[in-house]
């Protein structure tokens, strides 16, 4: 029993060396783009972590505000959902809202409708346009922030004429509440309102920015005085974290992917596509036909060979490299056996004058399959093909 012989590798075949070689740019790519996406991640989680939690000694964290307000009796308590939150809330409370933005319409309303009848302060960290006004009806969030970070009060509230300057630039407001107190103004807007209850006891303060309770920020300027009076102001300070973990989200219905994205993202994904489409229509028009040039470099005939071989090694197609073959020879032998160059490929013309030059008693019908038959089934075959054709073409040039 014999064994087949394994076809030998060509120079076509592709090894490891010329895999690496052609695909490190883009793995290199995509490890530094890993790499950075890690670093990134691993600086914004540690920077600010524990963002405005007064259980958080971190740059960022307001634990020191905390203590503080401790040391003059004023207790402080973490809650995380909405209901704790309007539980808790009562005459002698001063509820802080840390992120209201976080909160959904109708969290806000709900949470509006405590602070009214509480008769105790509600104090709003840096809201924006998605929430003031529904928790300070008659607030405006201006869409421009201010430059300055440290403002002079310039208004008549005793809190903030005590503390005298401080780091509240941020969020800027327009008031149209009436008995409304606008402090640290910056180009005309104020950056702390204060808006006194309708009826009962209870007011709302508006700051907007974050910087007097943050633990780095606390021992600079006024920022302590104004802290501790916006929240000492009641025994105890019930501190709000809005998280997504709250059961009062389950009450606001079903929401799509869409619903949660703003407005202008979808319009820019929709640019983006136009750009897109735009991009493909100008690099896909054609002027006119294709006119061959002149290669700047000369180029081997075999590199060019083995290129095109990779090529259709690549799309698999045995059909065209089995044509090209054919077609090669078929113009090579014509001129050996007195066939015109036009005629080359007629059969008609070129298989009388094959057969009747190789003076072997072949019909020239015997070598149409050879030179204008069907493409090959498979590789070796194909071989095959390239190895009759080369044979026959030594056995015309022969003497």
């Amino acid at each position: 029993m014999t064994t087949e012989a394994p076809l030998p590798s060509t120079s076509v075949s592709p090894t490891a060396r010329r895999l690496w070689t052609r695909a490190r740019g883009v793995v290199l790519a995509l490890l530094l783009l890993l790499a950075a996406a890690v670093a990134i991640a691993s600086v914004r989680s540690t920077s600010q972590h524990g963002m405005l939690d007064p259980r958080s000694a971190d740059p960022y964290g307001s634990r020191a505000v905390a203590e503080l307000l401790g040391d003059r009796g004023v207790s402080t308590r973490v809650v995380t959902t909405l209901d704790e939150a309007r539980t808790a809330a009562g005459p002698d409370t001063t509820l802080l809202i840390a992120v209201p933005d976080l909160l959904t319409e109708g969290q806000q309303e709900r949470l509006h409708e405590t602070a009214e009848n509480s008769g105790g302060r509600t104090v709003l960290i840096a809201p924006g346009a998605p929430s003031v006004g529904t928790l300070a009806p008659g607030v405006r969030a201006d869409a421009a922030l201010s430059f300055d970070s440290t403002l002079s009060p310039a208004c008549a509230l005793p809190a903030a004429r005590r503390a005298g300057t401080a780091d509240t630039g941020g969020m800027r407001y327009h008031v149209t509440a009436p008995d409304a107190g606008a402090c640290y103004p910056s180009d005309g807007l104020p950056g702390l309102v204060h808006l006194p209850a309708p009826e009962g006891n209870g007011d709302t303060i508006v700051l907007g920015a974050p910087d007097i309770l943050l633990n780095d920020r606390l021992d600079e300027h006024g920022n302590a005085s104004l802290a501790l009076q916006l929240l000492g102001s009641r025994p105890h300070v019930v501190w709000y974290l809005p998280s997504l973990s709250d059961d009062a989200l389950a009450d606001t219905g079903e929401r799509s992917f869409f619903d949660l994205l703003p407005s202008g993202w979808l319009w820019g994904t929709l640019q983006l596509f136009v750009a897109a489409a735009l991009a493909a229509l100008w690099r896909a028009r054609r002027l006119g036909p294709l006119v061959p040039e002149r290669l700047p470099v000369a180029i081997r005939a075999s590199e060019t060979v083995e290129g095109r071989a990779r090529l259709y090694r690549k799309a698999g197609a045995r059909d065209r490299a089995a044509a090209a073959l054919r077609s090669t020879t078929r113009t090579r032998l014509a001129p050996l056996v007195g066939v015109p160059p036009a005629r080359a490929h007629t059969p008609e013309a070129l298989l009388p004058a094959l057969a009747a030059h190789l003076h072997d008693h072949r019909d020239g019908q015997a070598l149409h399959p050879l030179l204008f038959g069907p493409p090959p089934g498979d590789d070796a075959a194909l071989i095959a093909l390239a190895d009759q054709l080369d044979a026959l073409e030594s056995e015309v040039r022969r003497p």
